[in-house]
């Protein structure tokens, strides 16, 4: 079986030899790959406690920039392996630009759209840093990405991403509209919006929200009468129940690239509201309605739901949605391509 070293910036939380992250998709992705391929993951050490467990043999955290590129060193000896990077930051960037140096050129797998990324959190210096790496990466690597605008022109490879399987494609329930209850699930972070949305029900009391996404030790407190937090769930039941307990999710992030939560959603056929910065993700998708960022449009929004759902639900039976398996399948046929 072939060597895979997986490169993240993603911060991990060991505990007692088990390794723990906040991404799902840093768990999904990893675990997939294995069936396939000998997976080795490198990532940054954190002393947060962390969600989700990764089960995967090889895993090495580091705690500072030189023992991340130590670990890099130690493994590039091995002429067969291969090497996936997840995302450009500046970590895996100077691993990207080590490695080349080194004769190897690894994979990197772009997720979401940096320039937007970059430029939330940094503002308008962003996207001019983000610049500088993506132009250098881009030449030095192969590249995969969920969505084709990600590349910006650039020459690469696409694929689907989901967590689906089985479990969330069956024995689907039609919302109860008595009381109007969004559902956010994902990570509080600026980028994400959700400070932004919370601020912008504040005046819609009989609209409530909950968010599953908050990090256990988070400094991030949001206190709201009509809003309801919890940690992230990592099981998938009980994920379910999250969506079918509520009747509308919703997806504030001022950008995305391929976002699973959405994916979620339309499985259990609840109706998606997202503003217009991300419009892009909606596709050929049935049941995905877009919201300028102001509470009166975002309550147009939800009354049509409301008094349409029923033919909504009825376009969502035609959406066809990715799985896991086919991601992973996927993935590793492109991983095996590349040389």
């Amino acid at each position: 079986m072939k060597r895979l070293f997986i490169i993240s910036n993603e911060s991990v939380f060991e505990n007692e030899g088990k390794y723990f992250c906040d991404n799902l998709d840093m768990k999904s992705t990893p675990e997939g790959l294995s069936k396939y391929y000998e997976i080795n993951l490198i990532a940054r050490k954190s002393k947060k406690v962390r969600s989700h467990e990764i089960k995967v043999r090889n895993i090495k955290t580091c705690n500072s920039f030189l023992t991340f590129l130590f670990q890099i060193l130690r493994l590039v000896k091995d002429k067969d392996s291969k090497f996936l990077i997840i995302s450009i930051t500046p970590y895996t960037f100077l691993a990207c630009i080590f490695l080349r140096l080194l004769k190897k050129k690894p994979i990197v797998y772009l997720r979401s759209d940096g320039y937007e990324e970059y430029k939330v959190i940094l503002g308008f210096i962003g996207p001019i840093i983000y610049h500088s790496m993506f132009s250098i990466v881009s030449n030095i690597s192969h590249l995969i990405s969920c969505k084709e605008y990600i590349l910006k022109g650039k020459k690469g490879s696409l694929v689907y991403p989901s967590q689906l399987n089985e479990s969330w494609l069956s024995n689907i329930k039609t919302p109860n509209f008595k009381n109007i209850k969004l559902l956010f699930i994902g990570r509080i972070r600026k980028e994400k919006g959700i400070f932004s949305l919370v601020k912008l029900i504040e005046s819609l009391q009989k609209v409530s929200l909950t968010i599953v996404g908050d990090e256990k030790n988070s400094k991030e407190t949001i206190n709201q009468n009509n809003v309801n937090i919890y940690e992230i769930e990592n099981k998938t039941q009980n994920l379910i129940k999250y969506y079918d307990d509520h009747n509308i999710f919703i997806l504030p992030s001022f950008t995305e690239g391929h976002p699973m939560a959405l994916l979620e959603a339309l499985a259990r056929r609840r109706p998606v509201i997202i503003f217009e910065e991300i419009k892009h993700v909606i596709g050929d998708k049935k049941g995905i309605f877009v919201s300028k960022r102001n509470s009166n449009s975002l309550l147009e929004t939800i009354n049509y739901i409301r008094q349409n759902i029923l033919e909504i639900q009825e376009g969502m039976k035609k959406n066809h949605l990715p799985t896991n398996k086919d991601f992973i399948k996927e993935m590793s046929d492109l991983i095996l391509k590349f040389n």
